[in-house]
């Protein structure tokens, strides 16, 4: 609906305080959908084409880009050819040739490895650095934990909107973080010092309306099942906490 492709039920959108063409930003789809037999260098002249770009123009936008998104020796290269990861840098490279206002990503660092996500985000720090705004979708809380701004969405709505620290203050119970030498844990979640308790890669996430009695009932009950605790300690409301605390959805 922002990119004008679809027509919303209600409501509507402004940018930068009013409406503006298709021309002020620049679109990035989860889906690659640039051409897989042409290379690099020609996938970007065809895009720039498409907003009426001169072919200097493009060259010189390009070169730039390409030092940034660190495609500059990759230009000869076809697009089949290319990595997951190089192949999204391709297409953040043709949706920044027009020179946008904005920058929209849907879910850009999708199945990628960890490494190119950190380099991706460094990227878009660039960019807003040197003022751009940039719109991003994405499934990972933790790449929405290094925006400025996030709104929470669940079933299509909007459930909260603010900066990261402002929403995890929303959150009325403190976080407890377990890692035990076993990884089942939600029987925790019957103590009645315990709101809920939310497993997290290799350890629990347990909300407690109270720090220091729920670490008592808990470290009880785990020295009863013959459970060792490597760690068990406060910390600061993630931003999957957050999330699972507006929803009420757990964690998997």
């Amino acid at each position: 609906m922002v990119c004008g492709l679809i027509n919303p039920t209600s409501g509507h959108v402004t940018l930068f305080g009013g409406e503006k063409d298709a021309g002020c930003f620049g679109y990035m789809p989860q889906r690659f959908s640039l051409c897989g037999d042409l290379t690099v260098m020609e996938n970007i002249d065809i895009f720039g084409s498409l907003y009426q770009l001169g072919k200097k123009t493009i060259r010189e936008r390009a070169d730039e880009i390409l030092e940034l998104t660190k495609l500059a020796q990759f230009k000869s290269r076809f697009a089949d050819a290319l990595s997951g990861g190089m192949k999204q840098k391709l297409a953040l490279t043709c949706a920044l040739v027009i020179r946008p206002e904005m920058l929209i990503l849907d879910e850009p660092t999708f199945g990628v490895d960890p490494e190119f996500r950190k380099e991706f985000w460094k990227i878009l720090y660039t960019l807003n650095r040197d003022g751009m705004t940039i719109f991003v979708s994405t499934p990972y809380m933790d790449e929405a934990d290094l925006c400025h701004k996030v709104a929470l969405l669940d079933r299509g709505r909007i459930v909260a909107v603010g900066a990261p620290g402002q929403l995890k203050k929303q959150i009325k119970h403190k976080i407890i973080e377990i890692k035990a030498d076993v990884k089942d844990l939600d029987f925790l979640g019957e103590l009645p010092e315990v709101s809920d308790a939310s497993f997290y890669g290799d350890r629990y996430h347990v909300a407690v309306p109270a720090v220091e009695p729920a670490k008592i009932a808990i470290a009880r009950r785990l020295s009863e099942k013959g459970i060792t605790i490597s760690i068990m300690e406060e910390i600061t409301p993630s931003m999957e906490d957050v999330f699972v605390s507006l929803t009420e959805k757990e964690v998997v």
